[in-house]
């Protein structure tokens, strides 16, 4: 399934009737400075999704940082965004597709897979001299009916049952190696990983020029994993979690689970085990 797109094919279709354009730029340390980069230059026609707003619904004590949006939440914006089951969502970010990648995974959760992420991201568009626009668009409201694809995700109680229970499957940290050793956690109140955890960063299926690997490099990086049964991966909160995803489904694996609250939710339990340090090959 295809999962990325060029920014080139994305000029040539940018006013095509079936496409909805979502802007996906943002900034942990500064939650509101995504906004503002829209508010300046987007891509023509394109409807800004805010990672706290649209894509996550509040925080409480358990759930992590980032729990995963209210269904009828998340499809009133995406009706109201012109998206529909005819449509394909074309979804940007100028971070190296983390955020892109969440409204990709959530589309598909959703069970609506007409949904790419642009190769590349708005800084190399706007290099390039394509057009942009300052103004906000007026879609057609639509209405978006999900149908919600509970198998694709995890909760701490299952990855409670993969710790107990190793037989042939793998769990990934999505997050910097010197997190996932424990060295350092700038997000978090307790540094480490989940025990088992082998550690993939996520920005590793980045080319040097902040471009996505070819479908053969994707396959070439997570060769290891081939024979595992299931796949879960988390992050810190849920998102960067997300371009591993792509990347492995780029790569041709399906049987592959978000742990949506992920690290912010495993130590928000203080019972759970927490290890530190290099486990493994990967860890």
């Amino acid at each position: 399934m295809k999962t990325t797109i060029d920014m080139n094919w994305v000029k040539d279709h940018i006013d095509d009737e079936n496409i909805v354009i979502a802007d996906c730029r943002f900034n942990l340390q500064d939650p509101r400075e995504g906004r503002r980069q829209y508010n300046k230059a987007h891509l023509p026609h394109a409807v800004y999704f805010d990672l706290e707003k649209d894509l996550s619904r509040q925080a409480t004590r358990h759930g992590g940082r980032h729990p995963l949006p209210d269904v009828k939440d998340l499809a009133f914006k995406l009706g109201n965004s012109g998206v529909d089951h005819r449509k394909t969502v074309i979804a940007y970010d100028d971070q190296g597709g983390a955020f892109a990648a969440r409204l990709w995974w959530l589309l598909n959760y959703f069970g609506h897979d007409k949904v790419l992420v642009m190769d590349e991201g708005f800084s190399a568009w706007h290099k390039e001299g394509y057009p942009v626009e300052n103004d906000r668009p007026a879609p057609h409201p639509t209405q978006f009916v999900p149908k919600v694809h509970n198998e694709m995700i995890v909760t701490h109680v299952d990855v409670c049952s993969l710790l107990e229970n190793k037989d042939n499957v793998a769990l990934i940290d999505s997050r910097a190696r010197s997190r996932y050793l424990g060295e350092e956690e700038p997000m978090d109140a307790k540094a480490g990983h989940i025990p088992g955890a082998e550690n993939w960063f996520w920005k590793e299926n980045l080319t040097p020029e902040g471009k996505w690997k070819t479908e053969p490099e994707l396959k070439n990086r997570f060769a290891s994993l081939e024979n595992k049964k299931s796949i879960t991966v988390y992050c810190g909160s849920g998102v960067t979690a997300c371009p591993n995803i792509l990347g492995l489904q780029k790569a041709g694996f399906t049987n592959v689970k978000l742990y949506p609250g992920s690290w912010s939710d495993w130590i928000s339990y203080e019972e759970y085990p927490i290890a530190k340090g290099a486990e493994n090959k990967n860890g």
